[in-house]
């Protein structure tokens, strides 16, 4: 089936759930946030939610860093 991911087509099985793509692009998932057809996902829900042909998924990491004493944060999809 074809899918989108960040905005670039990609073919997945059928039924793949969100972990199992997660895993296949080796990202993990207690380091991202997770939009399937603009709806946020809580991660519990990525071992559950399977994907459908035409989803469209964001991934978003959060990349914290910098010279501050809290350091800063930054948003980026991967």
């Amino acid at each position: 089936m074809k899918i989108q991911v960040n905005g670039e087509g990609r073919t997945a099985n059928a039924g793949v759930t969100v972990a199992e793509l997660l895993r296949e692009l080796d990202i993990r998932p207690d380091r991202v946030a997770v939009e399937v057809n603009t709806e946020v996902l809580n991660r519990q829900e990525f071992e559950r939610r399977g994907l459908h042909e035409g989803d469209h998924v964001e991934i978003i990491s959060f990349i914290g860093g910098g010279a501050g004493e809290c350091g800063d944060l930054s948003i980026g999809r991967l």
